[in-house]
């Protein structure tokens, strides 16, 4: 996969200041305000800065921290981690695999099959949402 690679100003120009602090400052929007914590649309979540396809809603669940999480990503391949040791604490974050913008965290406590808890912030992702069958035909 080819990376995206561009300067703080580029970002800036492209993101709003909400999305850069978080997608290219590794910020954190507080729980139970993001847009899709609690969504139940089916789709592909993908990554609001580049647009590559990273979750699907099929393996969203309700993790009761108020981010989205998911149990896997859509491959393996959409998404890099790294140590991330920032606010006193040892934790593993996750990042576009295309753009390296930073997406969330990714914990060992999540459900069957994986046992992973990707928890992301809704202000890295961008969802394409399906349209239903009878949506369409309405």
């Amino acid at each position: 996969m080819a990376k995206i690679d561009k300067t703080d100003q580029e970002w800036r120009n492209e993101l709003s200041d909400d999305e850069f602090q978080v997608l290219r400052k590794a910020g954190t929007e507080r729980a139970f305000t993001g847009e899709y914590w609690d969504t139940k649309t089916t789709g592909t979540y993908c990554c609001r800065a580049c647009g590559e396809p990273l979750f699907s809603s099929d393996t969203k669940f309700d993790s009761g921290t108020g981010w989205p999480s998911f149990y896997q990503p859509l491959d393996e391949d959409a998404v890099e981690t790294k140590e991330d040791r920032s606010w006193f604490m040892r934790r593993v974050e996750v990042l576009c695999a295309k753009c390296e913008s930073h997406l969330g965290h990714v914990f060992p406590d999540g459900p069957v099959p994986t046992g992973l808890r990707y928890c992301l912030n809704s202000l890295s992702l961008k969802l394409d949402a399906v349209e239903s069958a009878k949506e369409n035909t309405g």
